[in-house]
Formats: structure tokens, sequence, C-alpha cells
């Protein structure tokens, strides 16, 4: 069979198909090249923008690109810091379009904390953005908008907000107008909040905001009672070392931090260092019995009125004058009769015993603001060692001694302190071995005695078997000790028979009161303040008060000679 051709139009008509789609192919690239060039265009404009574009407001820059943030919780699921949109107002100057006097005026009238002059000069500096307002109520975006100026932006931005005020504001810290962390939790852990993995998993810490509150309350009760400066507390699981509270007074408020003043900013519990006085002493006792030099309560020093060494002389508040036991020592917080103690225990083993206590560092917490330990150094002779024994010579902070009690009556194990909540994340450290399980146990009945039959009897909290030692010590001010000035602390733990958490709390330069009869000791003031925190946290960490349940007292008591005219 023949094949037959196409006659020659319709081999030109099929041509001209084939080229009309060719051209048509062409343009729609053309058209969708075009396209992607605009959306590329756009697309470098706005990342241009969000990197390079920084508005500037009035007292200096502020990043229109504020990081999102994870909150902060306590261990309960209570939100400690929370993000979210607020209303900010800002002005474009290039861009405003009415009378800018009469803006100037309508502005100062809805945000008075400047003039309109001052609006004036903003609306006529040429600048691209000023903030005017930054976490401004609807009611005042309502206001501002209804000027009806198109220069005007009004917009949503993240902002950092503490729901419950300045509860633990030494602890989350807060922020700054950029969302960076400024100080505390916030600053130390910026990284992990900002985290886009994540930031939307709240970081739970293992303070528990009801005792914080407790805390906080009672310590300011008893800073404005006794007219103190300042004050300090912390609440630590002597188990697993978690912080369950820890305050500084005065406080700060991380909503307007701005507002408060220097001294409000300044962390007593953990960057702050003091002479702790006589709260020092069990641990020189239990230094005497782990190194065999105090094998029984009963054990006899001299205690004169005055213990003279070299050109000082050593002095009692209550002076025996005469041969007094480890227990009497104790209980009535003999300087001289711990002196000697610690003069048997020698610089060398004292030194090392406190830096496996971690005295001789600053504080192990999550937070920067740490003070850094105070001690002899090069000069620790005999003197020195001494004076250390009984809490003075060496300067720590709070949280140091709070660690340290934790560390004698938790079996003898030292931990760091944590104020993340122990789980599968976080679990409990090891830790070290500083002090022998026996000695830990002795030293219980030691220091329940000082509560009830010694200086501390101000801090028995009835039913909750408070055990703990006293510590008043003058403050050092430009090199010499200021007469007068105090630093008064009370370091305890509770249930002294099954100790379970520690509790430290500090009043600095308490003046003395009617009720203390002139006195401004810490059997008079911080004493009273451990009974009424005890009273009030116990119920909350599920500690009951049993009259019936106490530490055995016979094994010290034994060695006390009865009071005259008992």
């Amino acid at each position: 069979m023949t094949a037959v051709a196409a006659p020659p139009h319709r081999i030109r008509i099929a041509d001209q198909r084939e080229m009309g789609v060719a051209v048509a192919h062409f343009r729609l690239m053309v058209v969708m090249l075009a396209f992607a060039f605009v959306t590329l265009l756009i697309v470098l404009k706005l990342m241009w923008m969000a990197v390079f574009a920084e508005p500037t407001g009035q007292g200096g820059g502020a990043s229109m690109l504020v990081p999102a943030r994870a909150d902060i919780v306590d261990r309960n699921g209570m939100p400690l810091a929370r993000t979210f949109n607020a209303w900010s107002i800002a002005i474009h100057p290039d861009k405003i379009l009415g009378n800018r006097k009469q803006i100037a005026v309508q502005l100062a009238e809805l945000m008075p904390e400047r003039s309109a002059q001052q609006y004036l000069a903003i609306l006529n500096s040429g600048k691209s953005f000023v903030y005017l307002r930054r976490r401004a109520l609807p009611e005042l975006v309502r206001a501002v908008n209804a000027i009806g100026e198109p220069g005007i932006a009004l917009g949503r931005e993240p902002e950092r907000l503490y729901p419950q005020g300045a509860l633990a504001a030494h602890v989350i810290g807060y922020t700054n107008l950029d969302g960076q962390g400024a100080a505390g939790l916030e600053r130390e852990f910026n990284k992990r909040l900002t985290d886009p993995v994540l930031r939307d998993q709240p970081m739970q810490l293992a303070l528990d905001a009801r005792v914080q509150q407790a805390l906080e309350s009672q310590l300011g009760e008893a800073m404005a009672h006794f007219s103190a400066i300042g004050a300090a507390g912390i609440v630590l699981d002597i188990k697993t070392s978690e912080v369950l509270a820890l305050t500084s007074l005065p406080e700060i408020n991380p909503n307007a931090p701005g507002k408060a003043s220097p001294e409000a900013g300044f962390n007593r519990a953990t960057l702050g260092v003091y002479e702790l006085g006589s709260t020092f002493k069990p641990f020189t006792v239990a230094m005497a019995m782990d190194t065999g030099y105090i094998d029984s309560f009963g054990k006899m020093y001299d205690c004169p009125k005055g213990l003279k060494v070299g050109r000082f002389t050593i002095t009692d508040t209550h002076p025996f004058g005469r041969r007094c036991s480890v227990a009497e020592i104790m209980k009535e917080s003999s300087n001289i009769g711990t002196a000697q103690i610690a003069a048997q225990v020698g610089a060398d083993r004292q030194r090392a015993f406190l830096k496996k206590m971690g005295f001789l560092e600053p504080v192990s917490i999550e937070l920067g603001e740490r003070g850094r330990t105070l001690s002899p150094g090069a000069n620790w002779g005999e003197i020195a060692t001494m004076t250390v024994g009984f809490g003075h010579g060496i300067a720590v902070t709070p949280l140091h001694l709070a660690t340290g009690y934790a560390t004698l009556f938790n079996g003898g194990i030292w931990r760091p302190a944590t104020l993340m909540k122990t789980g599968p994340q976080h679990p409990v450290p090891a830790g070290r071995r500083v002090f022998t399980e026996d000695t830990s146990y002795q030293m219980r009945a030691l220091l329940r005695l000082v509560v009830t039959n010694g200086t501390g009897k101000n801090a028995n909290a009835v039913g909750y078997r408070v055990g703990g030692k006293t510590g008043t010590a003058e403050k050092a001010v430009g090199g010499r000790y200021a007469r007068g000035a105090v630093v008064n602390t009370f370091a305890g733990v509770f249930p002294m028979d099954e100790p379970r958490y520690v509790v430290v709390v500090m009043l600095d330069e308490p003046q003395p009161t009617k009720e203390t009869y002139g006195f401004r000791t810490a059997g008079w003031n911080v004493a009273p303040v451990m009974k009424q925190v005890v009273s009030r946290i116990g119920p909350l960490l599920g500690v009951a008060p049993d009259e019936n349940r106490d530490v055995n007292l016979t094994e010290v008591l034994q060695y006390v000679r009865p009071e005259k005219g008992k």
C-alpha cells in the first residue's frame, strides 16, 4: 500500500500550532520568573528589615524582634514568669500627615510622661520609628488610635510578665526591653528559655511558691518590726538539696526592675557574704568527733571567763567560769569552749573540712549572683583557726550555711544546692562524703538541745522538733567591726528526729526593741522567725506536728549541769 503525503497547507498549520505552544510556554516562564523575582525581592526586603531595621526609642535602641521565651513555673506548675502579647504604641515621624503641634498636644494628654514640646521634638526628628509606650493598656491604645494619624503605629509584641509580682524575684530575675535575660535565672538560662525547640516546654523549678510566700512574709514582718536594713532566708530539702524557697529583702519587682533601688537588687542569700557567727560551732564539734578528739558529749574543757590567746582575749556572752562539757558548750554557745575544740582539730584539718563542704569557693547554685568567700588564706594560723571555729574570720553566704547544715544532718554527704526540680532530667547528684553517718546521727540530739534548753528556745515550734543554732556576729565595715551593727542568723533543721528540711533565716542590722529588753542577739529576733516559718511551712510540706515524738535527749542532758534554782 503506497503512503500518501500530507497536503502542504496542513503541514504549515501544524508548524504554526507548535510555534504557538512554544511561545505560550515561553511567555508563561517569563511571567513565572518575574513573579518569583518579585517574591524574592519582597522576602529579601523583609529579611533586611528584620535584621537591620532596629527602631530606636527616646532612651535608646529596642529591637522589634523580641524573642519568645519559655514559661518558668514552680514545682507544682504555678507560673512564675510568662510571655504574652502586649500592645505597643510607636510613631513614624517621617510619615506624619496631620498637624504635628496638634498631635503632640493630644499625645501629651494621653501619655503625660512627656510634655507636648518633647512629643513635638520627636515628631520633627525625621526618624523612621520611635517607641512611645511599651506594655500599653488596651484603653490607651484605643484612645491613641482615635487620633486618626496614619503615622502612629499600634502593634503587638511579646512581653515578659511575672504574675506573682516580687515573689522569688531574686531567683527568677527579669528581662530587659530587648527580651533578653538581665538577672537571675532569666539571664543564666537565657539560651534555654529562647531555644525554638525548648521554649514551648516550661522550665520547672524546685521552688514551692507557697513555701516561698510564707518565708518572705515572715521575714518581711521581722525586718519591719526590728527595723533591719535587710533580710535573707532559705528552705532546703536535706535529701535532694533542692531549694524550696530563697529570698532576699528588700524585694524587687521584676515587672518594673528599673524602679528598684540598688539595695533591692542585691541578693543577700547568694551574693552577700557575712560572718555568720555561732551557727558555725556545730561544724567545729562535728570535725572534732570525726577526727577522734571528741568521743563523748561529756568531754570537759576549761571555760574561764576569758581565754587569752596571744594579744587577744576570747570571751563568752554567758561565761561559765568553770570546766564545762561539750553539751554545755553548745547549749550556751561558748566561744571559749569552741575555740579550744577548733585548736585541737587544727588549721589543716579545719581547712580541709571546710573545703569539702564548698565553703572556700563561691556557693554552688544556678545563679550568676554568687559571692566570693572571705577566709584567713595565708594567715590561717592558730588564732584564725580558733575564731573560724566559732564563725568569725570567715565570711560566707547564707546558702553556704544551708548546704552545710544539710550535709551535717543528711548522713554526712555534701551536695550542691539546685533550683531545678529533681527528676529524670535533673537527678540528685551523688555528692561527696564529709562527715561519718555516726557523727551526723549524734549531732541531732546536740542541736535539739540548743532549742529545748539553750539559746534557741524561741525557735521551738511545738510538735515540729526543731533543732538548730543561733548566730550573732558584728559586721565588718571598712576592715573594722562596727559596734552595734550585727548580722543575726538562725540555722535550723526539722523534724530533727528524721531530718528533712533546713531553714536559714537572717536579719541584717536588727535594732533592739522593748520586747527584747534592749538585746539585739539572734535568740531574741531571728529565732522567733524560725518558729513562725516552720509552723507555716510544715503542713505545706507534709510534716504534721507531733508532740509525742522527739530526739532522745538523754545522751546529752546527762552532761549538762542543772541551772541554779532548777
